[in-house]
């Protein structure tokens, strides 16, 4: 029997009364908006024994691929793509309303111009410096966006925000995301690889191509133009007839497995990655052989630079380029790694100048030869182009040094090729590139939308873990509209 009391209209309401009934129409309307959330979440359906299988996305896509260059240290916004005419004009004066800031590491001395003279490029007469002059040149092909911030100034941490969403690590990458929700083009080719800065890791390290909580067939496969894949080549003194023995012997017990225990996941699963790695192979080595590429191509990207880690840098780009032709989902390209003291990173904090020269000269012509690349072979129109850091750097010089300190309060990232408006900015920092102020933005914004270029909805991509429906974007994120054509 129901203990609701119904009153008469008109009648008075006193007040436990109205608390209840008020604490009880709340209760309903929360448990409404839970279920029309889970009712719009949507967990990819894979098929353990397929898991590379291309799956549609939620709506049309406006990108297949995706090719992500990632700047480990820090790249200065303020010296680079964030042009202040003020904060040339005040070179030499404190920071107004920050006079005696203590940042990351420490006081921070004046406001200091950038290091780098600005100029106007392209048609759209963009302000960039000369730092990196070439990807300047690509301006009209871009989509600035000026107001990104991040929730960590510590390098771990925010690269885990900027490629994870999360400053902890154990989340799955925005790779692993994308291809759990879409699968592969290729079934002989992972459909993630991380090409790694042949001068090593940044410093998150694998946690930002990992797949976290999501099947492992879908973390990022580490490699680049120097670096073999790990433990793809049989073992020498083995033969290829003893080879190809063994993996016969391995799939006819596999099989038998499958028969005895039949809807066993982990088994499909493991059994799809052994014959993946079969056919990796014969895939790997042919998409790998850069020698194939005509003399033109390698001078575009800078590939015959007699800079060693230019060369390889530039042949990881035509690496990146030859792995979207062949349908491979995700890309990552390091620029930059992690040692003590950021000697071989953007992390300028003593001597940025002599610094950026070095690390300038290493990613400005091949970025910029990929974005030409991309566009003249017509893959610029199905392949999204991320350029991102983990934060931004101080206008002014730490005390008593010539480097800037670190700054997540406001920062530069771009996108550029499918469904992306190109030649144009989103979001602004303050005068001086402090902070950001206008149209502000954060990695769940940025993924959103990187996320929506792939035709997925980053509020509906999404996978019941640990008690939670868990998603790149956590319970935030907008699409950035602006910048989309």
């Amino acid at each position: 029997m129901s203990t609701t009391q119904t009153l008469p209209i008109g009648a008075a309401v006193n007040r436990r009364q109205c608390l209840s009934r008020g604490l009880s129409g709340l209760s309903s309307i929360a448990l409404a908006t839970l279920l029309v959330e889970e009712s719009s979440a949507e967990t990819p359906q894979v098929d353990p024994a397929r898991p590379y299988a291309p799956r549609p996305s939620h709506f049309t896509p406006k990108a297949r691929n995706v090719i992500v260059v990632f700047c480990s240290g820090a790249l200065s916004h303020v010296d680079t793509f964030d042009y202040k005419p003020e904060l040339i004009r005040r070179h030499g004066q404190p920071l107004p309303g920050n006079e005696k800031l203590v940042s990351f590491q420490g006081p921070n001395g004046n406001l200091t111009q950038p290091l780098w003279k600005f100029r106007p490029r392209g048609d759209s007469g963009k302000m960039t410096s000369d730092l990196l002059p070439q990807i300047g040149s690509r301006a009209d092909d871009i989509a600035f966006i000026h107001s990104l911030t991040n929730t960590s100034n510590t390098h771990g941490p925010a690269e885990n925000v900027m490629n994870t969403g999360f400053a902890f690590d154990g989340f799955p990458s925005m790779g692993a995301w994308g291809c759990f929700a879409m699968g592969s083009e290729n079934q002989n080719l992972p459909t993630f690889v991380a090409l790694e800065d042949p001068r090593g890791m940044p410093q998150s390290g694998p946690n930002n191509w990992a797949n976290g909580f999501l099947p492992a067939a879908f973390q990022g496969t580490p490699f680049s133009s120097t670096k073999r894949v790990q433990f793809l080549n049989r073992p020498s003194g083995i033969s290829t007839k003893t080879d190809r023995a063994a993996r016969d012997a391995i799939r006819f017990l596999d099989q038998q497995q499958q028969e005895r225990f039949p809807g066993d996941q982990n088994l499909s699963a493991r059994m799809a990655s052994y014959e993946l790695a079969a056919r990796m192979q014969l895939s790997v080595p042919e998409v790998a052989n850069l020698n194939e590429e005509p003399e033109h191509i390698r001078r575009l990207y800078g590939a015959n630079s007699a800079n060693e880690n230019k060369a390889a840098f530039a042949n990881n780009c035509i690496l990146a380029r030859r792995l979207v032709e062949n349908g491979v989902r995700f890309v990552q390209l390091f620029n930059g790694a992690y040692a003590s003291g950021g000697r071989i990173n953007w992390d300028g904090h003593s001597q940025l100048k002599s610094q950026y020269d070095v690390h300038g000269e290493i990613l400005d012509q091949p970025v910029a030869g990929l974005l030409t690349d991309l566009k003249q072979r017509g893959l610029l129109d199905s392949t999204l182009v991320v350029f991102a850091t983990e934060f931004g750097r101080m206008p002014m010089f730490q005390a008593g040094t010539y480097g800037r300190d670190h700054n997540p309060h406001g920062f530069t990232c771009w996108l550029a090729g499918a469904g992306v408006k190109p030649g144009c900015s989103y979001g602004a920092t303050d005068e001086f590139g402090f902070r950001a102020q206008q149209n502000i933005a954060t990695a769940h914004d940025f993924h959103a939308t990187i996320l929506h270029l792939l035709g997925l909805d980053h509020e509906r991509l999404t996978l019941y873990h640990d008690g939670i429906q868990r998603r790149l974007t956590n319970v935030h994120g907008h699409v950035i509209r602006e910048i989309l054509s």
